[in-house]
């Protein structure tokens, strides 16, 4: 499995399974097919409400502790200081875990000042071991690690042939924060799978568009985390190592781009204050 190296020294999965929108009463199974697949890197959040069931594959996988790497997330809605702290406590016992491995607030909204010191404090503690952000614009990541104490590890952002974040990896990269990519393959919207240049390079390689896109986003430097409910896809995501993109074929990839999200736009109000008012407990 070849892993990346995060600013502190952590070594992270550089394809990891991801279980946004899988149904509690089948993210157990998921997670259990994608250990045995061969994944050791499970993406999460408190917000995605299958952090126990992620938990429990774990605790039935037979693997070590240190054989796996866990990341979760940390909600708006416990942004504030002491919300942080016992936020990270439930999703510890929700997950059966005595640390997590990376940490991330998970929108750039609310008090995420308070959350990233507690969770300094955290990462400090060894409660967890690299902290980082998902979804912040790089002048607002700029302004949080120059007036904190650490630098996030990661930023996860949304990242695909049509919204490739192109700027943002190469301030990411010149600060040393690993880009991981977030719904890589766009919500299958645009006709992702469907789209001739993705097929024909797709084509020429005996893959499946799937494998090209993570393989795409894997020479550009960037973590992947698929999701599958389907064991034999979760093959094929893990199985997108075995061959090299051209030059010419990561430049013809590299014109697909947009500019923009085909998922939902950060700009719009109504999404910002949906995001930012959202709450996941009482």
């Amino acid at each position: 499995m070849q892993s990346v190296r995060l600013n502190n020294g952590v070594m992270m999965p550089a394809i990891g399974f991801g279980v946004f929108q899988i149904p509690r009463e089948d993210t157990e199974r998921a997670v259990t097919d994608a250990l045995e697949v061969g994944y050791r890197h499970i993406d999460t959040a408190a917000s995605y409400f299958n952090e126990e069931e992620v938990g429990a594959a774990l605790a039935h996988s037979g693997l070590k502790r240190s054989e796996y790497f866990v990341t979760t997330k940390l909600w708006v809605q416990d942004h504030e200081y002491d919300d942080a702290l016992k936020a990270c406590e439930l999703s510890l016992k929700r997950l059966k875990l005595d640390y997590i491995d990376l940490y991330l607030i998970h929108k750039p909204y609310g008090n995420y000042y308070a959350a990233w010191r507690a969770m300094e404090r955290l990462y400090k503690e060894g409660m967890v071991k690299a902290i980082g952000v998902t979804s912040f614009s790089s002048e607002r990541l700029q302004d949080l690690f120059l007036h904190n104490e650490i630098k996030p590890a990661v930023n996860q952002l949304e990242t695909h042939p049509f919204f490739q974040q192109t700027a943002a990896h190469v301030f990411l990269s010149a600060e040393g924060i690993v880009h991981e990519a977030w719904s890589p393959f766009a919500e299958a919207k645009n006709g992702i799978f469907e789209n001739p240049v993705l097929t024909q390079i797709a084509s020429a390689h005996h893959k499946t568009v799937g494998q090209v896109i993570l393989r795409w986003l894997n020479q550009r430097q960037v973590v992947v985390i698929p999701k599958s409910v389907r064991k034999e896809r979760m093959e094929e995501n893990f199985h997108c190592l075995d061959f090299t993109l051209t030059d010419a074929e990561m430049s013809a990839i590299a014109a697909l781009d947009t500019g923009k999200s085909p998922i939902y736009d950060d700009q719009d109000l109504s999404v910002t204050r949906f995001i930012g008012t959202h709450t996941i407990h009482d």
